[in-house]
């Protein structure tokens, strides 16, 4: 990935937030304007039932909620994931967990499942996380019943830590999850899928 130290218009931490290019996809902070495609990609129950904060049905309203949270909450880097058309296709980011380690998070829009899109993203964030953000450790979690977002984080490295219980704001109820954890150690081992470059 690359690094742009340009300032583009539409949120408060854009500046902040690198943009990150891989071979299909860039990574880059949310904008308003973006609300219109995350209501439509994100109004899906399957996908709503794998999140724990995304409520379903899924309007404009609550893409712009969002989006404002993201653009001003301290200690969370969240990116907006896109073709290199432009197309909106996803988010993937980091928020604050319990200790020093922030907590992985990523959607891919249902349209676009099935093509490695998700696993290249958290590829790109997680080079960001151990290098840009100087994290020593990624938490991971997945709804045991979602076996493709497990080999997502599988691929990437994480290693399986345990069974837990999230709460998801779609289902008004705690479900089951299997919890990862990756190091910087194993990550620097892993680093044949290639860098991501930062833009600028």
């Amino acid at each position: 990935m690359t690094l742009s130290e340009e300032i583009l218009p539409g949120t408060y931490r854009e500046g902040s937030i690198p943009v990150l290019e891989t071979e299909r996809l860039a990574l880059r902070a949310p904008r308003l304007e973006d609300a219109k495609a995350f209501a439509v990609l994100a109004n899906d129950r399957r996908i709503a039932e794998n999140m724990a904060r995304i409520p379903h049905p899924y309007r404009v309203a609550d893409a712009k909620d969002f989006i404002g949270t993201a653009s001003k909450a301290a200690g969370q880097t969240h990116f907006v994931v896109t073709l290199a058309d432009g197309t909106v296709i996803g988010t993937c980011g980091l928020s604050p967990a319990d200790g020093d380690a922030p907590e992985l998070g990523y959607w891919i829009g249902v349209p676009f499942w099935g093509k490695g899109y998700a696993t290249e993203a958290t590829r790109a964030v997680i080079d960001y996380a151990f290098t840009d953000a100087g994290y020593d450790s990624i938490l991971g979690a997945a709804r045991v019943t979602n076996p493709a977002s497990r080999r997502v984080l599988e691929k990437c490295g994480f290693q399986w830590t345990g069974v837990g219980l999230c709460r998801v704001r779609a289902l008004g109820s705690s479900v089951p999850v299997d919890r990862f954890r990756l190091e910087r150690a194993i990550w620097a081992s892993l680093k044949s899928w290639g860098r991501m470059r930062l833009v600028g």
